[in-house]
């Protein structure tokens, strides 16, 4: 990407995050990131490969930081709640719930570049779970997996109302983990 395209990005995403895709038109991302539309045109074609652009973008960055919390911890259940001290991390800067799930519900379409990004991110997030469940030796990895996802995806949908619910959430998610690595009785 040129350094123009970085700019287009960077500016599409204080835009989009702060006041929503749909209410961000591109003669403002382009006033923003000091380029002209044409500039912005052609260098993703379009506003919603522009979104698309955006969303990956966060997904790198958020897949980074969860994969850095991942490789710290210390033990595979620490791994596997790894997931909620990222999002802590995340939150610090990030007050506005997930631009993912504000993503889906602004642009339900499937067919929408930016939709298959979105949606994907949230599986990526099950799927990971699921994985470091398994490699925790948890019973169910599945079961837990969605249950975590739930826990997470809560924290994160409550945050712009400042309750403060990822400890708890956090807590939680440990409590279910030691729980499914318990051998049964």
């Amino acid at each position: 990407m040129t350094p123009a395209g970085h700019r287009i990005v960077t500016a599409a995403e204080e835009l989009f995050y702060n006041r929503g895709i749909t209410a961000v038109g591109v003669d403002l991302i382009a006033e923003h990131s000091g380029v002209t539309k044409r500039t912005l045109y052609n260098q993703f074609g379009s506003k919603d490969h522009l979104v698309a652009a955006y969303l990956t973008e966060r997904d790198r960055r958020w897949r980074s930081l969860v994969r850095a919390a991942v490789d710290a911890a210390d033990t595979p259940a620490e791994a596997v709640t790894a997931p909620f001290d990222a999002l802590r991390t995340w939150s610090e800067t990030n007050t506005r719930g997930c631009a993912f799930i504000n993503a889906l519900a602004e642009l339900p379409d499937p067919s929408h570049p930016a939709y298959r990004i979105a949606a994907n991110q949230k599986l990526w997030l099950l799927n990971l779970f699921k994985e470091l469940a398994a490699t925790a030796g948890c019973s169910h990895p599945a079961t837990l997996a969605t249950q975590l996802l739930v826990l997470h995806e809560g924290a994160v949908a409550t945050q712009p109302l400042s309750l403060d619910t990822l400890p708890e959430s956090a807590d939680l998610a440990r409590v279910l983990v030691q729980a499914d690595a318990s051998p049964r009785q």
